[in-house]
Protein backbone atom coordinates (compact mmCIF):
# COMPACT_ATOMS: atom_id res chain seq x y z
CA UNK A 1 0.00 0.00 0.00
CA UNK A 2 1.56 3.54 -1.10
CA UNK A 3 1.83 6.02 1.51
CA UNK A 4 -0.84 7.98 -0.39
CA UNK A 5 -3.39 5.01 -0.31
CA UNK A 6 -2.69 4.46 3.06
CA UNK A 7 -2.79 7.97 4.10
CA UNK A 8 -6.56 7.78 2.16
CA UNK A 9 -7.77 4.56 4.31
CA UNK A 10 -6.37 6.29 7.66
CA UNK A 11 -8.35 9.26 6.47
CA UNK A 12 -11.76 7.41 7.05
CA UNK A 13 -11.37 5.21 9.91
CA UNK A 14 -13.25 6.07 13.26
CA UNK A 15 -10.51 5.22 15.38
CA UNK A 16 -8.52 8.30 13.69
CA UNK A 17 -11.11 10.86 13.60
CA UNK A 18 -11.14 14.30 15.07
CA UNK A 19 -12.93 14.74 18.73
CA UNK A 20 -15.08 17.78 18.62
CA UNK A 21 -15.87 17.63 21.75
CA UNK A 22 -11.48 17.65 22.87
CA UNK A 23 -10.69 20.71 19.66
CA UNK A 24 -9.10 23.19 22.57
CA UNK A 25 -7.63 20.28 24.68
CA UNK A 26 -4.22 22.92 24.61
CA UNK A 27 -6.44 25.44 26.16
CA UNK A 28 -7.57 23.64 29.10
CA UNK A 29 -6.57 23.13 32.48
CA UNK A 30 -5.27 20.40 34.13
CA UNK A 31 -8.48 19.42 35.68
CA UNK A 32 -10.39 20.27 32.42
CA UNK A 33 -7.98 18.12 30.28
CA UNK A 34 -8.51 15.17 33.41
CA UNK A 35 -11.85 15.65 33.58
CA UNK A 36 -12.89 15.42 29.44
CA UNK A 37 -10.63 12.12 29.11
CA UNK A 38 -12.93 10.81 32.11
CA UNK A 39 -16.03 11.75 30.55
CA UNK A 40 -15.08 10.20 27.16
CA UNK A 41 -13.98 6.87 29.03
CA UNK A 42 -17.11 6.25 30.70
CA UNK A 43 -18.47 5.85 27.24
CA UNK A 44 -16.51 2.93 26.58
CA UNK A 45 -18.54 0.52 29.18
CA UNK A 46 -21.55 0.89 27.37
CA UNK A 47 -19.67 0.25 23.77
CA UNK A 48 -18.50 -2.92 25.09
CA UNK A 49 -21.57 -3.50 26.40
CA UNK A 50 -23.37 -3.70 23.05
CA UNK A 51 -21.06 -6.15 21.73
CA UNK A 52 -21.83 -9.07 24.56
CA UNK A 53 -24.33 -11.59 22.39
CA UNK A 54 -20.48 -11.37 20.01
CA UNK A 55 -18.76 -11.78 22.98
CA UNK A 56 -20.48 -14.59 24.13
CA UNK A 57 -19.95 -16.42 20.80
CA UNK A 58 -15.96 -15.84 20.91
CA UNK A 59 -15.87 -17.37 24.39
CA UNK A 60 -17.84 -20.58 23.26
CA UNK A 61 -14.93 -21.32 20.46
CA UNK A 62 -12.77 -20.12 23.23
CA UNK A 63 -14.07 -22.91 25.41
CA UNK A 64 -14.43 -25.75 23.19
CA UNK A 65 -10.47 -24.74 22.02
CA UNK A 66 -9.35 -25.38 25.27
CA UNK A 67 -11.95 -28.53 26.40
CA UNK A 68 -10.31 -30.17 23.76
CA UNK A 69 -6.61 -29.56 23.90
CA UNK A 70 -6.24 -26.63 21.78
CA UNK A 71 -5.25 -22.84 22.70
CA UNK A 72 -6.38 -19.51 22.55
CA UNK A 73 -3.76 -17.15 20.57
CA UNK A 74 -4.19 -13.50 20.57
CA UNK A 75 -1.89 -11.29 17.89
CA UNK A 76 -1.69 -7.85 18.07
CA UNK A 77 0.58 -4.80 18.09
CA UNK A 78 1.41 -2.06 19.39
CA UNK A 79 -0.79 -1.34 21.87
CA UNK A 80 -3.34 -3.92 21.09
CA UNK A 81 -0.63 -6.60 20.99
CA UNK A 82 0.90 -5.79 24.61
CA UNK A 83 -2.36 -6.25 25.93
CA UNK A 84 -2.76 -10.11 24.58
CA UNK A 85 0.54 -10.44 26.14
CA UNK A 86 -0.69 -9.30 29.36
CA UNK A 87 -3.66 -11.10 29.15
CA UNK A 88 -2.35 -14.43 28.46
CA UNK A 89 0.89 -14.19 31.05
CA UNK A 90 -2.11 -13.22 33.61
CA UNK A 91 -3.55 -16.54 32.74
CA UNK A 92 -1.19 -19.18 34.49
CA UNK A 93 -1.12 -17.59 37.98
CA UNK A 94 -4.66 -16.36 38.19
CA UNK A 95 -6.32 -19.55 36.32
CA UNK A 96 -3.67 -22.20 36.64
CA UNK A 97 -3.73 -22.73 33.16
CA UNK A 98 -0.61 -24.09 31.07
CA UNK A 99 1.37 -21.04 29.90
CA UNK A 100 0.60 -22.52 26.31
CA UNK A 101 -2.68 -22.70 26.87
CA UNK A 102 -3.04 -18.75 26.54
CA UNK A 103 -0.76 -17.37 24.08
CA UNK A 104 0.29 -14.11 23.48
CA UNK A 105 1.92 -12.96 20.10
CA UNK A 106 3.13 -9.89 19.57
CA UNK A 107 4.96 -7.98 16.33
CA UNK A 108 8.33 -7.47 17.00
CA UNK A 109 8.02 -10.13 19.26
CA UNK A 110 9.16 -9.72 22.85
CA UNK A 111 11.17 -6.48 22.22
CA UNK A 112 7.77 -4.80 21.33
CA UNK A 113 6.72 -5.04 24.47
CA UNK A 114 9.47 -2.82 26.07
CA UNK A 115 9.67 -0.43 23.33
CA UNK A 116 7.81 0.04 20.23
CA UNK A 117 9.07 -1.44 17.25
CA UNK A 118 6.16 0.23 14.89
CA UNK A 119 7.52 -1.29 11.55
CA UNK A 120 7.24 -4.77 12.42
CA UNK A 121 3.44 -4.27 12.25
CA UNK A 122 3.60 -3.50 8.39
CA UNK A 123 4.35 -7.08 7.02
CA UNK A 124 1.32 -9.59 6.75
CA UNK A 125 3.69 -12.63 6.03
CA UNK A 126 5.64 -11.92 9.69
CA UNK A 127 1.93 -12.38 11.14
CA UNK A 128 1.44 -15.62 9.21
CA UNK A 129 4.41 -16.71 10.19
CA UNK A 130 4.50 -16.39 13.50
CA UNK A 131 1.03 -18.41 13.51
CA UNK A 132 2.63 -21.43 11.53
CA UNK A 133 5.80 -21.02 14.16
CA UNK A 134 3.01 -22.29 16.75
CA UNK A 135 1.65 -24.95 14.78
CA UNK A 136 -2.09 -23.68 15.02
CA UNK A 137 -4.40 -25.86 13.67
CA UNK A 138 -8.36 -26.84 14.10
CA UNK A 139 -7.70 -27.25 17.53
CA UNK A 140 -6.89 -23.60 18.45
CA UNK A 141 -8.70 -20.35 18.77
CA UNK A 142 -6.45 -17.60 17.22
CA UNK A 143 -8.09 -13.77 17.94
CA UNK A 144 -6.49 -10.78 16.30
CA UNK A 145 -6.73 -7.15 18.33
CA UNK A 146 -6.23 -4.01 16.29
CA UNK A 147 -7.97 -1.18 17.11
CA UNK A 148 -8.18 0.35 13.37
CA UNK A 149 -8.89 -3.12 12.18
CA UNK A 150 -6.79 -2.75 9.28
CA UNK A 151 -3.00 -3.98 10.76
CA UNK A 152 -1.26 -5.77 8.34
CA UNK A 153 0.54 -8.32 11.13
CA UNK A 154 -2.60 -8.70 12.73
CA UNK A 155 -4.39 -9.81 9.26
CA UNK A 156 -1.68 -11.89 7.80
CA UNK A 157 -2.15 -13.65 11.00
CA UNK A 158 -5.85 -14.43 11.35
CA UNK A 159 -6.17 -14.60 7.16
CA UNK A 160 -3.28 -17.94 8.12
CA UNK A 161 -4.64 -19.10 10.76
CA UNK A 162 -7.79 -19.40 9.02
CA UNK A 163 -6.08 -21.62 6.10
CA UNK A 164 -4.97 -23.70 8.84
CA UNK A 165 -8.73 -24.56 9.91
CA UNK A 166 -8.31 -22.27 13.45
CA UNK A 167 -11.66 -20.69 14.68
CA UNK A 168 -10.50 -16.72 14.20
CA UNK A 169 -11.94 -14.13 16.28
CA UNK A 170 -11.34 -9.81 15.42
CA UNK A 171 -11.47 -7.24 18.37
CA UNK A 172 -11.57 -4.18 16.88
CA UNK A 173 -12.76 -0.66 17.72
CA UNK A 174 -14.27 0.51 14.08
CA UNK A 175 -17.80 -0.46 13.00
CA UNK A 176 -18.66 -3.80 12.30
CA UNK A 177 -20.78 -2.02 9.03
CA UNK A 178 -17.27 -1.33 7.56
CA UNK A 179 -15.53 -4.59 9.25
CA UNK A 180 -14.67 -6.88 5.88
CA UNK A 181 -12.48 -9.60 7.01
CA UNK A 182 -13.42 -13.21 7.18
CA UNK A 183 -13.60 -14.65 10.37
CA UNK A 184 -15.87 -16.90 12.74
CA UNK A 185 -16.86 -13.99 15.09
CA UNK A 186 -15.96 -9.98 15.00
CA UNK A 187 -16.66 -8.07 17.95
CA UNK A 188 -16.63 -4.04 17.16
CA UNK A 189 -17.31 -1.35 20.68
CA UNK A 190 -17.32 1.37 18.67
CA UNK A 191 -15.66 3.93 21.23
CA UNK A 192 -15.76 6.80 18.80
CA UNK A 193 -12.42 9.34 18.02
CA UNK A 194 -9.93 9.57 20.84
CA UNK A 195 -9.49 12.81 22.94
CA UNK A 196 -6.19 12.70 21.39
CA UNK A 197 -6.64 12.20 18.14
CA UNK A 198 -5.46 8.61 16.51
CA UNK A 199 -3.93 8.09 20.45
CA UNK A 200 -6.01 4.49 20.20
CA UNK A 201 -4.18 3.76 23.50
CA UNK A 202 -6.80 5.47 24.97
CA UNK A 203 -10.79 4.49 24.71
CA UNK A 204 -9.86 1.81 21.83
CA UNK A 205 -6.97 0.31 24.60
CA UNK A 206 -9.34 0.50 27.44
CA UNK A 207 -12.03 -1.19 25.30
CA UNK A 208 -9.89 -3.72 24.05
CA UNK A 209 -8.79 -4.67 27.50
CA UNK A 210 -12.53 -4.65 28.81
CA UNK A 211 -12.72 -7.51 25.67
CA UNK A 212 -10.04 -9.38 26.82
CA UNK A 213 -11.32 -9.60 30.57
CA UNK A 214 -14.79 -10.83 29.61
CA UNK A 215 -12.68 -13.59 27.31
CA UNK A 216 -10.65 -15.13 29.60
CA UNK A 217 -12.50 -15.02 32.66
CA UNK A 218 -15.96 -15.92 31.31
CA UNK A 219 -13.77 -18.79 29.90
CA UNK A 220 -12.45 -20.27 32.68
CA UNK A 221 -15.44 -19.92 34.90
CA UNK A 222 -17.18 -21.93 32.20
CA UNK A 223 -14.12 -24.47 32.51
CA UNK A 224 -14.30 -24.77 36.70
CA UNK A 225 -11.95 -22.88 37.72
CA UNK A 226 -14.07 -20.82 39.72
CA UNK A 227 -15.56 -21.54 42.61
CA UNK A 228 -18.42 -19.33 43.20
CA UNK A 229 -16.76 -15.67 42.70
CA UNK A 230 -13.54 -17.19 43.77
CA UNK A 231 -10.24 -18.27 41.73
CA UNK A 232 -9.61 -21.72 42.95
CA UNK A 233 -7.07 -22.74 40.23
CA UNK A 234 -4.71 -19.89 41.33
CA UNK A 235 -0.50 -20.90 41.71
CA UNK A 236 1.03 -20.26 44.97
CA UNK A 237 3.70 -18.42 42.94
CA UNK A 238 4.50 -15.92 45.67
CA UNK A 239 3.67 -15.52 49.04
CA UNK A 240 0.35 -13.31 48.30
CA UNK A 241 -0.71 -15.83 46.07
CA UNK A 242 -0.55 -18.16 48.92
CA UNK A 243 -2.29 -15.99 51.61
CA UNK A 244 -5.35 -15.42 48.89
CA UNK A 245 -5.73 -19.00 48.74
CA UNK A 246 -6.04 -19.78 52.67
CA UNK A 247 -8.52 -17.22 52.52
CA UNK A 248 -10.30 -18.54 50.07
CA UNK A 249 -10.56 -21.97 51.75
CA UNK A 250 -11.47 -19.86 54.69
CA UNK A 251 -14.32 -17.99 53.04
CA UNK A 252 -15.65 -20.81 51.10
CA UNK A 253 -15.51 -23.33 54.01
CA UNK A 254 -15.65 -21.30 57.27
CA UNK A 255 -12.63 -22.63 58.60
CA UNK A 256 -9.94 -20.91 60.64
CA UNK A 257 -6.55 -19.21 59.08
CA UNK A 258 -4.15 -21.90 60.51
CA UNK A 259 -6.81 -24.37 59.57
CA UNK A 260 -6.87 -23.26 56.05
CA UNK A 261 -3.05 -23.32 55.70
CA UNK A 262 -2.95 -27.16 57.57
CA UNK A 263 -5.52 -28.50 54.62
CA UNK A 264 -3.49 -26.55 51.97
CA UNK A 265 -0.69 -27.97 53.29
CA UNK A 266 -2.37 -31.59 52.87
CA UNK A 267 -3.57 -30.50 49.46
CA UNK A 268 -0.36 -30.08 48.40
CA UNK A 269 -1.44 -26.24 47.89
CA UNK A 270 -4.23 -27.21 45.36
CA UNK A 271 -7.14 -24.79 46.63
CA UNK A 272 -9.72 -27.35 45.32
CA UNK A 273 -8.67 -30.40 46.37
CA UNK A 274 -8.72 -28.49 50.06
CA UNK A 275 -11.93 -27.03 50.08
CA UNK A 276 -13.57 -30.68 48.81
CA UNK A 277 -11.42 -31.97 51.36
CA UNK A 278 -13.17 -29.64 54.29
CA UNK A 279 -17.02 -29.40 53.12
CA UNK A 280 -17.14 -33.29 51.97
CA UNK A 281 -15.33 -34.23 54.72
CA UNK A 282 -12.72 -36.84 52.52
CA UNK A 283 -9.13 -37.29 52.39
CA UNK A 284 -6.79 -35.41 49.67
CA UNK A 285 -7.20 -38.69 47.49
CA UNK A 286 -10.53 -38.93 47.40
CA UNK A 287 -11.16 -35.09 46.85
CA UNK A 288 -8.67 -35.34 43.87
CA UNK A 289 -10.62 -38.43 42.08
CA UNK A 290 -14.11 -36.49 43.06
CA UNK A 291 -13.06 -33.16 41.12
CA UNK A 292 -11.30 -35.18 38.46
CA UNK A 293 -15.20 -37.12 37.96
CA UNK A 294 -16.26 -33.81 38.24
CA UNK A 295 -14.34 -32.37 35.19
CA UNK A 296 -12.18 -29.64 37.76
CA UNK A 297 -15.84 -28.29 38.75
CA UNK A 298 -16.14 -27.86 43.15
CA UNK A 299 -19.69 -28.24 43.26
CA UNK A 300 -20.37 -31.13 42.05
CA UNK A 301 -17.12 -32.62 42.83
CA UNK A 302 -18.67 -31.48 46.93
CA UNK A 303 -21.92 -33.07 46.19
CA UNK A 304 -19.76 -36.61 44.46
CA UNK A 305 -21.90 -36.22 41.62
CA UNK A 306 -19.15 -35.96 38.72
CA UNK A 307 -19.16 -38.19 35.90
Amino acid sequence: MTPKTLSDTLALLLTEQRNPVSRDLDQLSTEGILRLINAQDKLVPLAVEREIPYITQAVEHIVNSLRHGGRLIYVGAGTSGRLGVVDASECPPTFGTDPGQVIGLIAGGQAAMFRSQEGAEDVPENGGRDIDSLNVSTHDTVCGIAASRRTPYVVGAVQRARERGAKTLYVTTNPRSEFNLEVDVAICPEVGPEVLMGSTRMKSGTAQKLVLNMLTTTTMVKLGKVYENMMVDLQLTNQKLVERSRRIIGIATGVDYDTAGEFLTKADGHVKTAIVMIVAKVDATEARHRIERAGGFVRPAIEGTGK
